[in-house]
């Protein structure tokens, strides 16, 4: 089995949890990161979801590829499916993505299905903040999730507006009541 790339946009950049041989920066096309996913299980329940990334169509995202080794795909596709399959609300997608060099590859990815009851339209910067700030599940706090991942998207010099300006609101807040 030949080697391929999965693409990383939220928490697949900072806890991968599988082995891969080669990394790159990487831009999808059509496709952008945004708080579209109501979390029932990792960072929030049924009765007081949170809020976590997916793909959404429109625009650019600008993430993390990583390249895996052709031994162990049928294990990392394993063990993708079961951790971003938990309620289907993400479709599995094979994408076109550029790495950081220029080249073109496919690479798997999860976005997510504006059919499924988890998807969350468009909310306001305070609706977002609030619900992620009351938010837990399975993984640990929903404010863990965001901060976690804008600090890996700030290591690796991506930036993401609407990641900053909640962080920044959650951050407030600490220094206010703290």
């Amino acid at each position: 089995m030949s080697d391929f790339w999965v693409f990383g946009y939220g928490s697949l950049i900072w806890k991968p949890g599988f082995e891969y041989i080669a990394e790159s920066k990487a831009i999808l096309e059509g496709w952008n990161r945004c708080l579209c996913v109501y979390s029932w299980v990792h960072r929030g329940t049924e009765e007081l979801p949170g809020l976590v990334l997916g793909l959404d169509r429109g625009g650019n995202c600008e993430g993390l590829a990583r390249l895996v080794s052709g031994e162990k795909r049928d294990r990392v596709i394993a063990y993708l499916r079961e951790r971003e399959l938990v309620t289907n609300v993400y479709q599995e997608v094979w994408v076109d993505i550029t790495l950081q060099g220029g080249e073109r590859v496919k690479a798997l990815t999860y976005v997510v299905d504006r059919k499924h009851q988890q998807y969350a339209s468009r909310h306001t910067i305070d609706e977002l903040v609030e619900m992620i700030r009351r938010s837990r599940g399975q993984s640990g706090t929903n404010k863990d999730y965001v901060c976690s991942t804008y600090s890996s998207l700030r290591e690796l010099d991506i930036n993401d507006d609407v990641l900053e300006k909640i962080v920044a609101e959650l951050e407030t807040e600490v220094i206010l009541h703290g």
